[in-house]
């Protein structure tokens, strides 16, 4: 049985690719102020960070990277341990909050269909449930995993760790297909390499599914057009209309499967009419989901594709990232560098199988593509493309233990430098609030959410987000609903002034219980005017517990009050915010 010990007579290499990997680290911090991420900025991370003891941990990652490449690991072994170490990488994170005010949306139609059944979610998609600009794949899935398992965080969390994973492998499997099994080892380690990645793993929205069944796509238009069957062939489809219905995104980047026919034709192990038989085979198969469940929903989708074209697209132009921020300071800068390589190589061997993984990334920059978040769902072809790159390197020892250091760094900064970050944003206030209210020997939660005093958001968005952390059953009424601003057309935040109060949260989910309730008061700030506008509601109530994590970053800032009973308080006896 073979193992995965390499063994190399050039430790100088390995010394080389040590040093680069904190050079690297040290080049980007001095140059942090070029990092405009919105979310996870360098310049934010680490500020006041202790530099010395960055380095170490760095130093301490690359140890442990050299230590397992040097394991005696059996080569038919190293899938499993690609996809149970990605999962694990991943849960590293699962005590990040949700600091993307989009999970709102995705929890409330999630919650819809665990409430109402899957009949009403399919029936209501897009009329009762507010859909914005979000396809139902998604949500339907998160209101599965609420249904059978219960409407708790972790499970989504392990739902979308499990999906990262699976991606993890699929582009293993990809790597292997197109070039050999050490291309797709290493594409697949190379997607731990990507911290602002890891970071979104754990987060209840679309991008980390998505990228999954783009992946699944892929992978199965290649499989099916080499080995045909109705079987592959009909699977391969469904997995095509999967990505089609996951997030309006996919559509452009699902472009990429006419050039893998067209690869096929050239390179594949079957004439040209095989092929071509094949891929008008799997389209018909997806025009036939898609469109039957489309012409369901026809008005629906026509007027999400309007809101696309005048909304989102005139909005990439504003809400914009550099790209030196996502592929050097989000992603390794090896992975990059070697994308680069890769692509002069691929075009020296004229190796047409490298644009099935560059094409979706030179859509990438060819339209702008300026945010981190909307190119997740190409990322594992940036993986392959960099992975064929660094396959180029001669020595095997040394070209291993790169893709080892990549990861092990990449985790290291995430793990100690975004974690932290993310986990002292007011944010995280909403997940200790909704856990201390679990905690609580109450029945129900009535929620007050004051206006934002220091961005234009709809603070009723904020219910929902609570909602998703604690097991208690929420009442929220609105009282005098906020004016909208006036550039709110344009705001990204636009779809939160188009959120309506779902009826589960006027008395109560149907099933919920009566008997004693609690107040949670959510605000940007508790001065004067906020206690005084809640002073007559919480009348009989004594303060529980605040919590009160602030930041000097972000604009949106939950601060949390919560309010439990006295013995003489009525229930739910009173309307509105008082």
């Amino acid at each position: 049985m073979s193992t995965f010990r390499p063994r190399t007579e050039n430790n100088h290499l390995l010394v080389l690719i040590s040093l680069l990997s904190l050079a690297v680290f040290l080049t980007l911090f001095v140059l942090r102020a070029l990092d405009d991420n919105r979310l996870t900025s360098w310049q934010w991370v680490f500020a006041g960070a202790d530099v010395f003891k960055v380095l170490l941990l760095l130093g301490l990652g690359l140890a442990a990277a050299y230590v397992f490449t040097r394991l005696p690991i059996p080569g038919r072994s190293l899938p499993a341990v690609l996809f149970l170490g990605s999962f694990a990488a991943g849960a590293l994170f699962w005590s990040e909050p949700e600091p993307i005010a989009d999970a709102a949306r995705y929890f409330t139609q999630a919650k819809h269909l665990e409430v109402y059944g899957i009949g009403y979610f399919l029936a209501e998609w897009g009329a009762e449930i507010k859909a914005w600009t979000d396809l139902p794949l998604v949500p339907l899935l998160y209101g599965l995993v609420f249904s059978l398992f219960g409407e708790t965080r972790t499970y989504i969390q392990a739902f979308t760790t499990l999906l990262f994973s699976g991606t993890v492998f699929l582009t293993f499997l990809i790597g292997r297909e197109l070039w050999d099994r050490t291309a797709g080892l290493f594409a697949g380690a190379l997607l731990l390499g990507m911290p602002y990645l890891l970071t979104q793993v754990p987060l209840m929205l679309a991008d980390v599914p998505t990228m999954f069944f783009l992946t699944l796509a892929v992978f199965s238009v290649v499989k099916a057009l080499d080995r045909g069957g109705t079987g592959p062939l009909v699977l391969s489809g469904a997995a095509v209309a999967l990505a089609v219905l996951s997030k309006y995104s996919a559509w452009l980047m699902l472009t990429v499967l006419p050039l893998i026919v067209l690869a096929r034709v050239s390179e594949g192990p079957n004439g040209p009419k095989t092929v071509l038989r094949r891929g008008l085979s799997i389209l018909a198969v997806s025009l036939l989901i898609v469109g039957g469940l489309a012409a369901f929903k026809f008005d629906v989708v026509s007027e999400q594709i309007g809101l696309l074209r005048t909304f989102q697209a005139p909005g990439l132009g504003r809400w914009t990232e550099s790209f030196a921020s996502t592929f050097f300071f989000q992603i390794h800068p090896f992975i990059t560098l070697s994308a680069l390589a890769a692509a002069v190589v691929a075009l020296l061997k004229k190796d047409l199988k490298f644009a099935i993984a560059a094409w979706p990334v030179l859509l990438v920059i060819v339209l702008g593509i300026r945010r981190a978040r909307y190119i997740i769902p190409v990322l594992p072809m940036l993986a392959l493309m960099a992975s064929y790159g660094l396959s180029q390197i001669k020595d095997t020892a040394a070209k291993r233990f790169a893709v080892a250091s990549i990861a092990a760094t990449s985790i290291v900064i995430a793990l100690f430098g975004y974690l932290p970050f993310l986990q002292n944003m007011s944010a995280a206030n909403l997940r200790d609030a909704g856990r201390y209210l679990s905690a609580m020997d109450v029945e129900r939660v009535e929620v007050i959410a004051l206006p934002q005093a220091r961005v234009s958001i709809n603070p009723a968005v904020s219910v929902p987000l609570l909602d998703l952390f604690t097991e208690k059953n929420i009442v929220y009424r609105p009282g005098e609903p906020s004016a909208a601003p006036e550039d709110v057309s344009t705001s990204p935040l636009r779809f939160t002034w188009e959120y309506e109060n779902p009826r589960y949260y006027y008395a109560g989910r149907p099933d919920s219980p009566g008997g004693r309730s609690a107040l949670a008061v959510i605000a940007s700030d508790f001065d004067e005017a906020s206690l005084a506008s809640i002073r007559r509601r919480i009348e009989g109530y004594r303060l529980a517990g605040e919590f009160a994590v602030s930041d000097d970053v972000f604009a949106y800032r939950s601060l949390i009050r919560i309010y439990s009973p006295t013995q003489n308080t009525a229930h739910l006896g009173r309307d509105g915010n008082g």
